[in-house]
């Protein structure tokens, strides 16, 4: 699943020592070490800059990968892709917070308000929507596309498995792909090509996230998988709930993992009409392909100790991918 070589010019990806200290680093401002506090007095706002380091802090810890990937923007666009990304991961963990749907939807709420106030120069004081503000002001950011984010989010609130692949992957569209929008436009980047890939990767990153969350989720009574695969070979929620590994199990696991290696090969079907500079934005692939390359090592068993394991070479790798310049 190696992608294929591909010349490209002008980006200076961080030196790859400095990428693996920035991805084991401790601490940060007060307002890091203070947070709870700041939450419980209603978001003050932290000291001019302060609002990158909270952003940066909260990938590190929730989103690992889209951590190390933004490390490897542009120095003009790593702040920026810090807060899009932070915003995200605010959004993505409501779900898992909650005990009632009212409760979720009146945080999408905050959210859908906030995003408003952000293009009306009016933030509210919250470190993540502060760091937003100044991304779009910096990158004449769509708003369409946060909305999107946010409206398919909710949409997802429901705990209910997708009824077919095509419902994963409009879920997927609206969310991972939107991101990858934003991500092109803080490049400076605005080409057909570049969005077809940023469509495809972006589809390919919401199918293997579900699949990822699968041990997770099955261990708390709920399954999210395609339910159109899993009736095609005659698997249960009750299956994954129970963490059986017969074979028409890892079937479904091998028909929807299949989905998410098809929309790579899509994705980079367009690499040479791609502008090198958007190239960055597409550095998420490689955790994707380490994890279709772990997967079928383990016969597509979803539940190997393997792959709940971080990679510590996934520095290394995407320092590799962007000397390269490939995606």
């Amino acid at each position: 699943m190696a992608a294929a070589a591909m010349a490209a010019g002008g980006l200076r990806p961080a030196p790859c020592h400095r990428l693996v200290r920035a991805a084991g680093a401790r601490g940060g401002q007060p307002w890091l070490r203070e947070g709870r506090a700041a939450v419980a007095a209603g978001w003050s706002r932290p000291e001019p800059g302060g609002e990158v380091q909270y952003c940066a802090e909260l990938l590190r810890k929730r989103d690992y990968e889209g951590f190390l990937c933004s490390l490897l923007l542009p120095a003009e666009s790593r702040t920026s892709a810090f807060a899009l990304r932070a915003f995200n991961v605010e959004l993505a963990q409501i779900k898992d917070s909650i005990t009632q749907k009212t409760t979720g939807l009146m945080r999408m709420q905050f959210w859908r308000k906030a995003v408003e106030d952000i293009y009306c120069d009016n933030p509210p004081h919250q470190p993540v929507a502060v760091a937003l503000w100044r991304a779009v002001k910096r990158h004449n950011l769509t708003k369409m596309w946060f909305m999107k984010i946010i409206d398919e989010r909710e949409k997802n609130l429901d705990d209910r498995a997708y009824s077919n692949i095509q419902e994963l992957e409009t879920y997927a569209e609206n969310t991972q792909s939107a991101l990858l929008y934003l991500t092109l436009e803080m490049l400076g980047v605005r080409d057909i090509h570049a969005d077809h890939a940023a469509s495809h990767i972006g589809k390919a990153q919401g199918i293997v996230t579900c699949l990822r969350a699968t041990p997770y989720h099955s261990a708390r009574q709920k399954v999210f998988l395609p339910m159109d695969i899993c009736m095609l070979h005659g698997v249960s929620q009750e299956d994954f709930i129970r963490g059986k590994q017969e074979k028409n199990v890892r079937d479904v696991i091998y028909d929807i993992a299949s989905q998410a290696h098809i929309h790579l090969e899509h994705a980079r079907s367009f690499r040479k009409k791609v502008p090198a500079k958007a190239y960055p934005a597409f550095y998420c692939t490689v955790a994707l392909d380490a994890y279709l390359y772990n997967i079928r090592k383990v016969d597509f068993n979803i539940f190997h100790p393997s792959l709940q394991k971080r990679s510590t070479l996934l520095p290394l790798y995407l320092y590799i991918r962007s000397w390269k310049k490939t995606y």
